[in-house]
């Protein structure tokens, strides 16, 4: 019941910030909100700090607390605010339609840096995917990732073709929202020319990562190798001590 109430007050005051319902941009002070929703101060409090942690909010000492103006700028940055982590629902936020081509799908032996990373055993088995994944039936990235058949053993062609952490989150109650990446960019290779459509003297970036479901579990290894126009990377870091 608490987690529904503080839940509540983030979903109503995203959909304020959104239709700039606060007028100069400065939201009430903590007590005003709990009076005005009638909950507590802790789930004021709570809703406020996801808010700031997603970049959303930011406090000014002594004046209050205000919409960052980086959102008010650009909200394409902040747009994605969905409990997974999966490319294709981060894309249809955007508005763009995703698409997914299903280049090869097997079970192989883990390698030993597989086990490492998703913290298996000597003699486990994973999933390799490969995917080229497109936007607006333009090509931009090519994906291969590695799968413990333990996290989905009933993996198949199908639901591969589509959103696994849909999958993963509707069907196993499995949610991915956590992850570690890494992002750099290497010679495009021709296997990279031939399906993101690239020159020989044009670049690719490489993203590669583990990913946890929300429990701790790391369930993939990803390796990402994306088409340098559409390589475009935003962080919101905070410094404050709070």
């Amino acid at each position: 019941m608490t987690d529904l109430v503080y839940k509540n007050v983030l979903n109503d005051l995203k959909r304020k910030i959104k239709n700039q319902e606060f007028k100069n941009h400065k939201l009430p002070d903590e007590r005003s909100l709990s009076e005005s929703y009638n909950v507590s101060r802790s789930s004021i409090k709570r809703a406020l700090s996801i808010l700031s942690q997603q970049g959303l909010i930011f406090k000014k000492r002594g004046s209050g607390t205000f919409i960052n103006p980086l959102y008010l700028k650009n909200r394409s940055i902040f747009q994605y605010e969905g409990s997974n982590l999966g490319i294709t629902d981060s894309l249809k936020s955007q508005g763009v339609t995703p698409q997914i081509q299903l280049l090869d799908f097997k079970v192989i032996p883990a390698s030993s840096d597989i086990i490492e990373d998703l913290f298996l055993k000597e003699g486990d088995f994973v999933y390799e995917i490969r995917r080229l994944r497109f936007v607006d039936h333009q090509p931009f990235m090519i994906e291969t990732g590695y799968i413990p058949i333990s996290i989905a053993p009933n993996l198949n062609q199908e639901i591969v073709s589509g959103s696994i952490f849909n999958y993963l989150a509707e069907e196993l109650n499995k949610t991915g929202t956590k992850s570690f990446m890494s992002i750099s960019a290497e010679p495009s290779n021709q296997e990279d020319q031939e399906l993101l459509h690239l020159k020989e003297n044009e670049p690719v970036g490489i993203i590669s990562g583990i990913f946890f479901l929300d429990d701790g579990t790391p369930f993939e290894v990803s390796n990402m190798r994306v088409h340098y126009k559409y390589l475009n990377y935003n962080n919101f870091v905070d410094l404050s001590d709070e």
